[in-house]
């Protein structure tokens, strides 16, 4: 067993760069073999997760858009589209329509996230000519709701898992590299001119049914990246920092971080030195934070942010003491 760990270690994290053989500590074979472990866990984890989410895109195509001409925003609304005016197959138009956003995903973000679109990609075009799903509803705002919440639900797990069904997010994040313009906005002035389309050729009502699929689509994506917690940054600049440090760790359950600080007011500008206050809670907590610190200094400065994502540190919320 120990001359199977040695030689994958060899040959994984350890070779030195001239790539010839030297022999290695204990504690650099140990170091290694975590190593490569670790990087097996995120790529099966990564895997299984974009396997999921490939399924799930599927599902929510050939359950419920399909039969009903329903498309969404971005590249899979391209080819939902162009699917429905010429009866070409969705699977050849998800590959083809892909290819452009994959090359460019190459060059903007690089080389490992380009292999994985494609590979997802792929992946879900099989899984569309291959797997068959059963209609599920006829109902149009049913097909639209729960073709959208299966679709987004298929692309915020590859998202995950670092790969992306819809190549529509490496474009506006190329253009804005070029235009200066936010990610956002091009996102929504693409969904623009698609949706224009689908009711031009298609009919309004179908645009309109289409509209909330891609609503449907874009909330579930957030809720699977982000979470359910929507974790919030809470910056608190106070007089009284040692009872509101207390009051986070204690009645909140939370961790914080300190900055030393200079706080300037007044027509002066009058400099002096403050202990500043940071932790991250969820959405469902800010309520009772903010009643919190109003006990303990009403005057306080509170500064709250949006965050993400998260990673590490004491972000899961501890048992309190009783």
């Amino acid at each position: 067993m120990n001359s199977l760990v040695t030689q994958i270690v060899k040959r994984t994290t350890l070779r030195n760069k001239t790539g010839s053989e030297k022999k290695f500590t204990s504690h650099e074979l140990a170091k290694g073999w975590w190593e490569f472990k670790q990087a097996a866990k995120r790529s099966a984890r990564d895997t299984f997760s974009i396997i999921i989410g490939i399924f799930s895109a599927a599902f929510g195509f050939k359950g419920f858009l399909l039969t009903n001409h329903f498309i969404d925003g971005g590249a899979t609304g391209i080819s939902l589209l162009i699917s429905s005016l010429t009866h070409i197959p969705l699977y050849i138009l998800l590959l083809c329509v892909n290819v452009p956003f994959v090359l460019l995903g190459y060059k903007v973000i690089g080389k490992t996230f380009a292999i994985k679109t494609a590979l997802a990609i792929s992946g879900l075009a099989l899984v569309v000519a291959t797997v068959h799903f059963p209609d599920i509803t006829k109902d149009n705002l049913l097909v639209a709701i729960f073709g959208g919440f299966f679709l987004g639900a298929g692309i915020g797990l590859s998202v995950r898992g670092g790969a992306v069904l819809d190549g529509t997010e490496v474009l506006a994040i190329y253009i804005s590299k070029r235009a200066g313009a936010t990610i956002g906005d091009i996102i929504i002035v693409i969904n623009v001119i698609i949706f224009s389309a689908a009711a031009y050729f298609l009919s309004m009502e179908i645009a309109l049914y289409s509209m909330v699929t891609y609503l449907s689509a874009s909330k579930t994506l957030d809720f699977i990246i982000e979470g359910i917690d929507e974790y919030t940054g809470v910056t608190i600049i106070s007089r009284k920092p040692e009872q509101i440090k207390t009051m986070i760790i204690e009645v909140m359950g939370r961790g914080i971080t300190i900055y030393n600080g200079k706080g300037g007011f007044g027509k002066s500008g009058q400099v002096s030195d403050v202990d500043i206050v940071y932790t991250v809670i969820t959405r469902l907590e800010l309520n009772k934070l903010k009643t919190e610190i109003e006990k303990i200094d009403p005057n306080a400065f509170v500064v709250m942010s949006s965050v993400k994502d998260t990673k590490g540190g004491m972000i899961k919320k501890r048992p309190l003491k009783h």
